[in-house]
């Protein structure tokens, strides 16, 4: 037998995420030299089952409320489990649902994982749909009780038996063997961290040595972006030399994109990870704001981001990393449009004085009277035009959903992120951040997913 210890495993849940919802039903069908067994239990989950996944498993929660709970039977089924190769439909949602309940009741699970999703995919690429359905109606698999743990883990165990008598045994040991190889890591790090990586979006963080921070990325799926570094460690001399000092991995998860880019900001800002170039510190960060000083005139004061209040951003121009990037894109707009330099503030001249520009032909003369300064000010503000800071569209904050988390956002700060009522209240309440250049430019393209805080009020 080339594949000697194999478990076939099927859950029923109170729904899809792994980390909230919590396990109604195991079925495992166990294959060996000994031959083949079956078993399934019922879970209590300690929490009420919806009437949708009722009517779709046939579970209620009359059936559940003597069964054990998990913690009752994890020894049991790590026994059932332990040294086979797990094999599973899909078999990233029972695997991960296993390995939380494990963890909850305080068992360390790993397994070798085999999803007969992926499988079916390899083997035969030319069919489109590889659920399980697909592969009863293709395969021609006997259905005893389907969306029940054992009955469809008996199931996954038929697909299994077709599949050895439809592929050449070399091609599907060698299939097997890619699907379930093990990546590459780095010589300093433990294997075992892979495993506990988790699947959905968030942040990682690399740490080498004595926790010296190394990288910090992001992810819409963390464990697959932290082994794509490894798989490019050969290629890549820039991963090459990450994965050499990696010696620990860290990560956040967080309830979608939007909340990973700005835990991402903010880290790379608070840790300065040696590995990062971009999203650095901004403390230098300023804007050119446009003051009416005479009616009609309109002149550009020099703003530090941190000096700028929470509601006052009319007329900002920016951000720039610093005074003197500032200085150097307002002199070439000076240039490019012929903007008088004494009005831009640019260069110091007596009043009624041209300024060296307008002698060199560069200016059209707003210093000297030649042209109205509205005119002047109107030219400017198009020449302004491509950074100008985007107008905050609400009367106060807002907020966006993503997942189980609600990001308050105010003026474009991010002022935190609020998983109930009171986080939302304490965020209210906490002082704003500092404007964030980077902070910035992933809200302004998720202001469409944005709502103003008195409509979730009302």
């Amino acid at each position: 037998m080339p594949f000697p210890t194999l478990a076939f495993v099927d859950l029923e849940t109170t729904g899809a995420t792994a980390t909230a919802d919590r396990i109604t039903e195991i079925g495992i069908v166990e294959v060996d030299e000994q031959g083949v067994r079956e078993w399934s239990c019922l879970v209590n989950p300690g929490t009420p089952i919806s009437g949708f996944i009722e009517r779709l498993t046939g579970i209620s929660n009359a059936m559940v409320a003597d069964a054990p709970p998990f913690e009752d039977v994890a020894e049991e089924v790590k026994a059932r489990l332990e040294g086979r190769l797990f094999i599973a439909h899909n078999a990233r949602f029972d695997y991960g649902f296993l390995k939380n309940e494990f963890k909850r009741a305080g068992h360390d699970f790993r397994a070798t994982v085999l999803c007969t999703v992926k499988l079916s995919r390899k083997l035969f690429p030319q069919h489109a749909k590889h659920n399980l359905d697909s592969l009863i109606a293709r395969h021609d698999l006997t259905v005893s009780s389907r969306h029940r743990a054992l009955g469809d883990a008996k199931l996954i165990h038929q697909f299994w038996n077709r599949v050895q008598t439809e592929i050449a045994p070399e091609l599907l040991a060698e299939t097997v063997r890619v699907l379930t190889a093990r990546p590459s890591l780095p010589a300093g790090l433990d294997p075992a961290a892979i495993d506990d990586l988790p699947e959905g979006a968030g942040v990682y963080l690399f740490y080498g040595e004595n926790n010296l921070p190394l990288y910090v990325g992001k992810s819409k799926e963390l464990k697959k972006r932290v082994l794509a570094h490894f798989a490019a460690d050969h290629a890549v001399a820039r991963e090459m030399n990450l994965a050499q000092q990696v010696r620990r991995i860290d990560c956040i998860e967080t309830g979608g994109e939007i909340g990973a880019l700005l835990k991402e900001a903010m880290l790379i800002k608070q840790l300065q990870p040696i590995h990062n170039r971009t999203l650095r510190r901004n403390e230098d960060l300023c804007f050119w704001q446009l003051v009416e000083s005479r009616p009609g005139e309109w002149r550009p004061e020099l703003m530090l981001a941190s000096d700028l209040e929470l509601r006052r951003q009319e007329h900002l121009y920016g951000p720039f990393k610093t005074a003197k990037e500032a200085k150097r894109t307002l002199t070439e707009l000076a240039k490019e449009h012929r903007l008088c330099h004494s009005l831009l503030g640019l260069e110091k001249v007596k009043p009624g004085k041209p300024c060296f520009a307008h002698q060199l032909q560069q200016c059209k003369g707003a210093c000297v009277g030649k042209e109205p300064v509205s005119f002047h000010s109107a030219r400017l503000m198009a020449a302004l035009g491509r950074w100008q800071l985007a107008a905050w569209p609400f009367a106060g904050p807002a907020w966006l959903r993503e997942g189980n988390e609600v990001h308050l956002i105010d003026h474009w700060r991010h002022l935190g992120t609020a998983h109930d009522a009171a986080d939302l209240h304490a965020l209210l309440d906490t002082e704003p951040p500092a404007f964030d250049r980077d902070s910035y430019r992933i809200l302004v393209k998720a202001l469409d997913r944005m709502t103003p805080l008195a409509a979730r009020r009302a």
